[in-house]
């Protein structure tokens, strides 16, 4: 090499040293053998190791990958650059274990480097954080999928829960059951009482309800003072029986609200598939004229549907 050239190739390397050291994001390489051979300082931050400490090491030892789902060692992109010889990308959800054991969600590509000759010789990545953007996308689908005031799945989650559960029972000829449940006269308590105070009752509610069922239910709320509760998997049409007997008695023991204590009972109905509809809407709206059934006899009681139902509460409907 000329003396100019020399000249040039120097300034051109430390220009682009200063740019790797200068930036946000992490950059790691590593040779053929998989072993570090830079992390700029940015990369010396996020995984915890310093430069001089990773060097020579192996970069499944520096660079620790796992899904953040699954919880399982992630494949790492630069083993893929180096072994299918072109740019890899990390999978979704993917975290980095830092060397003290903190967490970061990150994204990434891997690629290639290849000498003049276009030789294979080793590879690099570029990584950045990602946590608050991820958070702030979770939070975004959690607040889509949920009611604001009971924190329980809305009718959207409901729907997708629903849909999977009677698929499931289709395949496997079981039954879930629906559970349709409404306050007796809870118009009343919020005239007299404010919205407050009947706000502060629904959570008490939707708290309870959950205590009452198993983890593989779903407690929802539908609107108002209607709540939905899905059983996916029930044996027996008394199993669905037995979880609206526990609600009714949960429910009715005292609420404290503040220095209030309050008094409520409600109305439950049940429907189940797929005795009584061969699809979702069919068995909510069974539910819920199964509920309404049980307004029409007095509230504080849960029905069973029945076909003669329909025509019984069309009847006493204005």
């Amino acid at each position: 090499m000329r003396p100019i050239d020399s000249q040039i190739h120097h300034t051109t390397t430390d220009a682009a040293q200063l740019t790797l050291d200068s930036i946000g994001d992490g950059v790691i390489s590593i040779d053929v053998d998989g072993k570090i051979t830079y992390l700029n300082p940015a990369a010396e931050r996020m995984t915890g190791w310093l430069r001089q400490a990773a060097y020579g090491r192996s970069h499944l030892e520096v660079l620790r990958i796992i899904d953040g789902d699954t919880r399982a060692p992630a494949l790492n992109p630069l083993t893929m650059a180096i072994l299918h010889n072109k740019t890899a990308t990390l999978s979704a959800n993917s975290v980095l274990i830092r060397r003290d054991g903190q967490e970061t969600a990150i994204e990434d590509t891997a690629a290639p480097i290849r000498d003049d000759k276009g030789t294979l010789c080793g590879a690099v990545i570029v990584f950045h954080d990602v946590s608050t953007t991820r958070a702030r996308s979770q939070e975004m689908v959690y607040r889509a999928q949920h009611d604001t005031l009971t924190e329980l799945p809305n009718r959207l989650l409901l729907t997708e829960r629903l849909t999977q559960a009677m698929s499931f029972a289709r395949r496997h000829r079981t039954l879930l059951a629906l559970l349709f449940l409404d306050v007796d006269r809870f118009k009343r308590i919020n005239d007299s009482l404010g919205h407050a105070i009947g706000d502060q009752l629904l959570q008490s509610m939707a708290h309870r309800m959950t205590a009452c069922v198993r983890e593989s239910d779903t407690v929802s709320r539908h609107g108002g003072d209607e709540f939905i509760v899905l059983l996916p998997e029930v044996a027996h049409v008394i199993d669905a029986t037995v979880c609206a007997e526990s609600l009714l008695a949960s429910l009715r023991r005292p609420h404290q609200l503040g220095k209030m204590e309050l008094r409520i009972t409600v109305s439950i109905g049940i429907a189940v598939y797929p005795t009584d509809g061969a699809d979702a809407d069919t068995v909510l709206r069974h539910a819920d004229i199964a509920m309404l059934n049980a307004k029409m006899r007095g509230g504080a009681q849960y029905q069973l549907f029945t076909s003669h139902m329909s025509n019984r509460v069309a009847k006493a409907l204005p």
